[in-house]
């Protein structure tokens, strides 16, 4: 059993950065895939950025060039950094692992809270 915790997200002016942080615990995280996923209020679950364990990432059109996925399996964490937001950008960002893990959240086992990303105008 993997336990993932995000952290970092907050309130940002658009045009603004956060690193995100996805912490895990227990199971063999470092040999998953992790992806991170938002979903605004109202819309469906949107996947943002994955990477595999041994360090490939996939984002999608939408996101490339402005979010970046890395991982420090040593310290068993995920981060997102996100540059350049907009206010589109504002949503709950999770992140989910797994060993099958890749662009859609099907493929993943486990699941954090989600941490809330603000961005304003």
């Amino acid at each position: 059993q993997v336990r993932l915790v995000e952290s970092g997200g907050g309130l940002v002016q658009a045009g603004g950065s956060l690193r995100l942080s996805c912490v895990a615990s227990g199971g063999a995280f470092s040999r998953y895939a992790v992806g991170w996923f938002r979903q605004a209020p109202g819309k469906e679950r949107e996947f943002v950025a994955a990477i595999s364990w041994d360090g490939g990432t996939y984002r999608p059109e939408s996101v490339r060039g402005r979010f970046y996925i890395s991982r420090d399996n040593a310290k068993n964490t995920v981060f997102l950094q996100m540059n350049s937001l907009k206010r589109e950008d504002t949503a709950v960002y999770y992140c989910a692992a797994g060993p099958k893990g890749w662009d859609k959240d099907d493929e993943y086992d486990y699941w954090g809270q989600g941490t809330q990303v603000t961005v304003s105008s």
